[in-house]
């Protein structure tokens, strides 16, 4: 397996992967993926890559930016999705690993993530990586008609952003 990164030629493999996440009803409160186009203006461009086994793409991370303000320009939210019959197999955090990875050499001093409590493997993942539970936002939205809890999280940097 190698990570490389996500290009718009890899796109149509996200995205099925990306509808694999939604369609688990834990990934997220997303009920559709974006075209190329929206996704690639929601993500930043230093920090999205893709898992390949050979030339199958078998999960994908990238960071989002949380604000357009100057002064968040080091804090980034994460998604990290593994395809269906690539799961458990520790392509997750190696995903993670390099994405922490780039973002410290970019300058991200923090990394959150929101994650729906039920999705424990991912909770275990990002705590296993760094992560911290800062809170609980209680009935955040509705997800197909039910409120749903959503866990934050966040990681921050040993590196980037102590000066």
């Amino acid at each position: 397996m190698d990570i490389a990164p996500l290009l718009p030629s890899h796109w149509e493999e996200v995205r099925r992967i990306y509808l694999q996440g939604i369609a688990t009803g834990q990934a997220t409160f997303q009920t559709d993926a974006p075209t190329w186009e929206d996704w690639d203006k929601g993500h930043l461009d230093s920090c999205r890559f893709v898992a390949r086994e050979g030339n199958e793409v078998c999960g994908w991370a990238a960071l989002s930016p949380v604000s357009s303000r100057c002064v968040y320009a080091g804090v980034a939210e994460v998604s990290v999705y593994v395809g269906q019959d690539h799961r458990g197999r520790g392509i997750g955090e190696k995903l993670l690993n390099h994405l922490i990875t780039q973002a410290e050499h970019n300058g991200i001093w923090t990394i959150q993530a929101g994650i729906f409590p039920e999705n424990v493997a991912s909770v275990r993942l990002h705590e296993k990586n760094g992560f911290r539970i800062v809170g609980l936002r209680e009935r955040l939205a509705k997800h197909h008609g039910v409120w749903r809890n959503v866990y934050f999280l966040e990681r921050r940097s040993p590196v980037a952003g102590n000066d």
